[in-house]
């Protein structure tokens, strides 16, 4: 009973702190062979996903490390993790890192920014010759002997990966290409020249026989992913949706990606140089997904295919004979938004239809794509009654969740009143100007000689005024 007591006690007074979120900044007064750095730290908390480090003018990026501590003090438990950025001047001067903004765990972290004086290389101590320099070996051995650099092994790999390996023409697979490195690894690597290499990489694997929808990553940030019990940090480089037209198999073949990766030096020292650079290749597995063909259907070849539901809109239900009204028909649900075809409508005597307009909006989340797709009908009933806009307003699909073919019907009842207007294919309206000439103007046939022979007659006549107008101003004079 004892023991529970001071277990209860210990517990009740073991307090946490609340997760602190900031941005440090490393020493900004350096050597031209001294790295600066900028840390992401959380306090009482992991960092699960962070922004892109910002790019400093006259610093290469060498690479981030990352560390973590916890202590208990009194009772009171306090952790911090660390994301480390390290930067290496390209040359001598002053530079300007400007404020600045990371997003760190959803959280907008803020810094000011710095100034950063980057001089001559420091150089180590040197012994006196009289007696061994003591912290000779932790400032580089004294000795103009060359360093040896080691290889360490990395924990990372690069994969292209399919959420789906069979499916049906038509319906849309999401393929991710990233890079991910192990929680455990300790080799520092870091990207090279991506945006050309990625633009050589999408030439080869992006499928000729498929509509894509890319998802447009604009920046590399770091996500937490779990793979077989082991964590590792997810890279993604490119990630997009496809949709196979025809039943082709979709054949991703093997593809590799430069890395920047650093030899440690076997002996560091505090000044000096400790990494060496140099790049590996990391190369995907081949990844190939099945196509089948939808069951027989007469539409087999127009339908989408996707999960998919209706949303209808309208302006008015109770309206009489001639009196338009405007019918909204929204398709909204996963698949390939921008294929969606207009609905199969019926346009009668009784009730005029007219083309649609069309909108959609597309979104891309995750590993999906999804939307809607408007179709904005306008019609006119010539005819008094009851209409079931589910007679006239049809959308055949495959469903997935059903694994089936299956239809959007409208479910809207218009109640229609007054006379037929059948009959009347002309609405009356005001033509303008031009038409109302026509009750003035004369009915009766105009060749175009006569025009010619009013023509001759005008000009003879000018000719005329202007002669007479000459003979009588010389005869004055």
């Amino acid at each position: 009973m004892k023991h529970w007591v001071v277990t209860i006690f210990l517990l009740l007074t073991l307090q946490v702190v609340g997760q602190d979120l900031s941005i440090q900044l490393g020493d900004n007064d350096i050597g031209q062979n001294q790295t600066f750095t900028i840390s992401i730290v959380a306090k009482n908390g992991n960092i699960n996903s962070y922004d892109k480090f910002p790019d400093i003018d006259g610093f290469n990026k060498m690479g981030t490390s990352s560390s973590s501590q916890t202590n208990i003090v009194n009772g009171r438990v306090s952790s911090t993790h660390s994301i480390i950025m390290n930067y290496s001047a390209s040359k001598q001067g002053t530079f300007t890192l400007p404020p600045f903004t990371i997003q760190v765990n959803g959280t907008t972290v803020s810094s000011s920014g710095t100034t950063i004086k980057v001089g001559p290389p420091v150089q180590q101590q040197r012994n006196n010759g009289f007696f061994n320099d003591p912290f000779d070996d932790f400032f580089g051995h004294g000795r103009n002997e060359p360093n040896e650099f080691v290889d360490i092994k990395e924990d990372a790999f690069f994969a292209l990966t399919t959420d789906k390996r069979e499916v049906y023409v038509g319906e849309g697979f999401t393929a991710t290409l990233a890079f991910y490195v192990a929680e455990s690894n300790r080799a520092p690597l870091q990207f090279y020249d991506l945006g050309r290499q990625l633009g050589d990489i999408l030439k080869v694997i992006k499928p000729a026989n498929c509509w894509e929808e890319n998802f447009n990553i604009e920046q590399i940030n770091g996500q937490r992913v779990v793979i077989n019990g082991k964590t590792y940090t997810q890279y993604k480089v490119y990630q997009g949706s496809f949709y196979p037209l025809n039943t082709e198999p979709i054949a991703f073949p093997k593809i590799g990606l430069d890395m920047i990766k650093y030899k440690v030096a076997k002996n560091p020292s505090f000044f000096g140089q400790n990494r060496k650079e140099s790049l590996k290749k990391f190369y995907t597995k081949p990844v190939t997904v099945k196509v089948k063909d939808l069951p027989p259907h007469p539409l087999r070849d127009k339908v989408a295919v996707g999960n998919f539901r209706l949303k209808e809109e309208i302006n008015k239900t109770e309206l009489t004979t001639g009196q338009s009204f405007n019918y909204d028909f929204n398709i909204y649900g996963e698949g390939n938004i921008a294929g969606i075809t207009p609905p199969e409508t019926t346009s009668t005597d009784d009730l005029e239809l007219y083309p649609p307009n069309t909108q959609q909006q597309i979104n891309r989340s995750g590993s999906r794509v999804t939307g809607t797709k408007t179709f904005d009908f306008y019609g006119i009933p010539k005819e008094p009654g009851q209409y079931n806009l589910g007679d006239y307003f049809q959308w055949v699909f495959f469903n997935l969740s059903k694994d089936r073919y299956d239809t959007l019907k409208a479910h809207v009842i218009l109640n229609v009143t007054g006379e037929s207007r059948k009959n009347e294919s002309i609405i009356s309206n005001d033509l303008g100007a031009f038409y109302d000439l026509i009750e003035v103007e004369s009915n009766e046939l105009m060749y175009q000689n006569d025009w010619s022979v009013l023509r001759i007659v005008t000009n003879a006549f000018i000719l005329l005024l202007v002669i007479l107008s000459a003979y009588f101003i010389i005869k004055r004079k």
